[in-house]
């Protein structure tokens, strides 16, 4: 097998592409061949030392992936050797073969392509953990998604959609908005252009959102909170652009909101059975149409310098896959 390796986590341009012995599973786990795996923002922070896991050196980077179960270890009963499978286990996918914990693969569906299926556990559950569970959305609610374009933000479009809201889409260029309305948006906002809280005052006839999906942070984040509606949900999903804002907590006083703290990890860790019912539901949605992740771009894995260079440059719109 080959994978990209990471020695020393000083950035992409120390990872290397290198052959090493291909595993066989242990009690509880799998070996997959791996067919595609997706680019994640934790991806390019976890090769800068900057995430908040820090796996043991070496490691392989790749948190998300599909492929086909090659051989299964002992006391693996729900899954068999041919059978094609999703996988997020944080590290091991930007590689032709992994090992991993059987309970962290979910069986696929007959019509599931690897491309989508390495696109979709961890965009999907993030944004129905934090919109269906921590948000508790409602149908005719409206939600601002900051960051739209991104792969949680055009994953938050269509789960907010599917669930009966009104969605505000904002993202930094027009092109990005004309993609956030393809996918289901009903209002954009180009935030490199127009003033983010005027706008909203405007689309909202003053009420404001009644939840804000924040994967950004930075200087976005208090005029969001500033503009939020009475009893709002303000939803903190991470902080791709950089810095951790500081948010005077006087304003969820006066709106009578709320601060969520939005982690699907922990939640998946803690609550198995939620997560669980909630991944086959997902499942069910893609099956019937209702969601679909938005691929920016296919390179094959040899480009993963390259992929990481472009999601660098904030260009991503959707997700980048790597396939073999």
């Amino acid at each position: 097998m080959h994978a990209w390796l990471c020695t020393q986590p000083t950035g992409v341009d120390a990872l290397t592409w290198t052959e090493l012995p291909t595993p066989a599973p242990a009690a509880g786990e799998v070996l997959i061949e791996i067919e595609a795996a997706s680019l994640n923002f934790p991806d390019l922070l976890i090769v800068q030392n900057k995430y908040q896991i820090k796996p043991p050196l070496p490691f392989v980077p790749g948190a998300e992936f599909a492929g086909v179960v090659r051989a299964v270890g002992e006391g693996v009963k729900h899954l068999q050797a041919g059978q094609r499978v999703a996988c997020l286990m944080g590290t091991g996918g930007f590689a032709t073969h992994v090992v991993a914990p059987a309970w962290r693969c979910i069986a696929l569906p007959d019509g599931f392509p690897a491309v989508d299926a390495a696109a979709f556990i961890m965009t999907y559950a993030t944004s129905w953990h934090a919109l269906m569970d921590r948000g508790q959305l409602k149908a005719g609610e409206t939600v601002l998604v900051l960051g739209a374009a991104g792969g949680v933000g055009t994953a938050a479009i269509q789960i907010a959609k599917a669930a009966g809201a009104r969605v505000i889409a904002a993202a930094s260029s027009d092109e990005k908005c004309e993609l956030c309305r393809q996918v289901g948006a009903d209002a954009v906002i180009n935030y490199s252009q127009q003033d983010l809280r005027e706008t909203l005052k405007a689309l909202t006839e003053g009420k404001g959102p009644d939840v804000v999906y924040d994967p950004v942070g930075g200087d976005f984040a208090e005029p969001a909170l500033r503009s939020i509606a009475w009893r709002g949900r303000y939803l903190v999903i991470g902080f791709a652009a950089g810095p951790i804002p500081q948010l005077a907590l006087n304003l969820p006083l006066l709106k009578g909101a709320s601060i969520v703290g939005v982690f699907w990890g922990e939640f998946a860790k803690r609550e198995p059975q939620a997560n669980a019912a909630m991944m086959a539901e997902l499942v069910r949605w893609y099956r019937e149409g209702k969601i679909k992740p938005v691929i920016d771009a296919t390179l094959p894995m040899a480009q993963l310098p390259q992929a990481y260079a472009r999601m660098g440059s904030r260009a991503v719109k959707g997700k980048l896959v790597l396939v073999n």
